[in-house]
């Protein structure tokens, strides 16, 4: 019998550890959703490797239904917003109202908003003014929110999962870069297939009705979030994902001429981060503790587009970020090894 080093033995038990807890979790969501596995092993991938996910489709594909089921699978508080253009930044942080105390007087009291959960769905992101946008922008990045003096910190593990229709745009207020940096990850969600449609009918006209049970908790994802973390990186797929993000940036070495030609804005090291993260989950999933350049390829398209900002140029030809992504993919070739 041949004897497992100990931190091998360990990594291979924390490897097995985070497939079967994501496998529990995804077989619990799929219990209510009908397809859209990639995009339901993205939001599990934005979740587990501590970032925060925008779901984009046109009304009706199950964005909103998704997140809140995901929620009831995981055991964490759960809060929706529905954004308008009339919310406040109040509305979603809280505030301060007067009550009564019991000797007759009255004193402030802060009474939380929606955005003090552990889960929070922004739907229709895009509807909300740039000042409320800047409020949840906050939380995403800092983990905390600011009301007046008072700084109060969000429980962990917190996720923002976004929802907005790429269609209808009357009324709207596009994401500023910045913000959409802050997003791990960008899926789309597409239409559901024949055999899906005829799924979805049975569950959801037929008399069965479907109640969760969550198969997890939040203590459970901060310690796979630690897990993931402590992926290593070789040197080939770092080298892979920086040289990635500089194909997407015009001027470099490493951009294909579409991007020189139709690309005013790049990606930030930001995404080189969201590249190894999400290629770290992508490789525990596959039993491997180490992270691949097929890992780094594999979710490239999910942590890019969102981050390439076509130019007048390129918005006049109808180029699109995804066909600057693709055009990327097959302008880089992986290092080899020791390159």
């Amino acid at each position: 019998m041949t004897d497992v080093a100990p931190d091998a033995q360990v990594a291979r038990e924390a490897a097995e550890n985070f497939r079967q807890t994501y496998g529990r979790i995804k077989d619990q969501v799929g219990r209510m959703m009908v397809g859209q596995d990639e995009v339901v092993d993205g939001v599990l991938t934005a979740l587990l490797a501590g970032g925060h996910v925008l779901l984009e489709g046109v009304p009706g594909l199950g964005k909103t239904m998704l997140v809140k089921t995901l929620g009831d699978a995981v055991d964490l508080a759960f809060s929706r917003i529905q954004f308008t253009p009339d919310l406040m930044p109040a509305d979603i942080q809280g505030t301060h109202i007067l009550v009564d105390t019991e000797g007759g007087g009255h004193e402030l009291e802060f009474r939380e908003g929606p955005l003090v959960s552990n889960l929070v769905l922004a739907d229709e992101i895009n509807r909300a003014t740039p000042k409320t946008q800047s409020a949840l922008l906050e939380a995403m990045q800092e983990r905390q929110i600011s009301i007046g003096r008072r700084t109060l910190k969000l429980e962990e593990p917190y996720c923002v999962m976004a929802t907005q229709n790429p269609v209808e745009q009357e009324g709207t207020y596009p994401l500023p870069e910045a913000q959409l940096d802050r997003f791990l990850m960008k899926l789309v969600v597409g239409y559901p297939t024949e055999h899906e449609y005829r799924e979805i009918l049975n569950r959801t006209t037929g008399e069965e009705d479907i109640t969760l049970e969550p198969v997890a908790h939040g203590a459970d994802i901060l310690a796979l979030r630690k897990t993931v973390r402590s992926v290593p990186v070789p040197d080939e797929a770092q080298t892979y994902a920086i040289r990635l993000i500089m194909g997407t940036q015009p001027g470099s070495e490493y951009a294909p001429q579409i991007v020189n030609d139709a690309v005013s804005l790049g990606s930030s090291p930001r995404g080189a981060q969201a590249l190894l993260l999400a290629g770290k989950v992508k490789a525990l999933m596959a039993g491997r503790f180490a992270v691949a350049v097929d890992d780094v390829r594999a979710v490239a398209m999910e942590c890019l587009r969102h981050r390439v900002m076509i130019g007048f140029h390129g918005q006049a030809e109808g180029i699109s970020a995804d066909q600057v992504v693709e055009a990327v993919l097959s302008h880089v070739q992986p290092p080899s090894v020791g390159s």
